[in-house]
């Protein structure tokens, strides 16, 4: 009797190599060939499930960025049952800064899917994320609720204050794939941005000296 082939694993396998081979070499030197040859099957296997580079692409972008809603989740179970909104805050923003293989891989793919995208016709042609406000709103909900309990500063604009901390969390994650910054001087400036955004009462006594010693995805 014929195995029975798991399409949806076969497409996970094959978006695996891409990330591990485009993690090595780069998003824009990555050919359909070379990932095959990562995955260990046959490029005319690649080309049945993704027909065109261009959607095998977009599908790996898509892995990507579930493999990143997990690692989040991971932070969020690690921090405790209620660990309240600055510390969720915290999470959200520091599994997304390149402190060690995972996550420097992702922050590298992502940035590299963001050039294409205006590049490449075909990539340009389907939206890059779906939703591209949910990072947003969910920063902006969860300063709300923290101004509405009396755990951050009343007067602060929430929406301006979490498209601020996305955009900075943005541009140190660069900074430290470039080597421009080490990782532990940008976890002290999102620890000083989120200290005046946060009272005191809500601040963490203890904090990890730098982003290597938080919880691993």
């Amino acid at each position: 009797m014929p195995k029975r082939v798991d399409h949806e694993e076969r497409r996970t396998q094959i978006a695996e190599a891409l990330i591990r081979v485009a993690g090595r070499r780069g998003l824009h030197a990555v050919g359909m060939r070379d990932v095959a040859a990562e995955a260990g099957v046959s490029l005319r296997l690649v080309q049945y499930y993704f027909q065109t580079k261009e959607k095998l692409l977009f599908y790996g972008l898509q892995h990507l960025t579930d493999r990143f809603t997990a690692r989040v989740g991971a932070r969020l179970r690690a921090a405790g049952e209620d660990p309240g909104q600055r510390a969720t805050v915290e999470a959200l923003l520091l599994a997304s800064l390149p402190t060690d293989e995972e996550s420097r891989t992702f922050h590298l793919l992502y940035s590299s899917y963001a050039i294409l995208s205006v590049t490449d016709e075909a990539l340009a042609a389907q939206p890059f994320i779906d939703n591209p406000e949910a990072a947003e709103d969910a920063l902006t909900g969860l300063l709300r609720q923290a101004q509405e309990t009396g755990a951050a500063d009343p007067d602060v604009d929430a929406r301006t204050e979490a498209i601020s901390l996305l955009a900075m969390t943005a541009t140190m994650g660069t900074s430290i794939l470039v080597g421009q910054r080490e990782p532990e001087s940008a976890v002290r400036v999102l620890h000083h941005h989120l200290d005046r955004i946060f009272t005191a009462t809500d601040r963490p006594a203890h904090r990890a000296p730098c982003a290597h010693a938080a919880p691993p995805a």
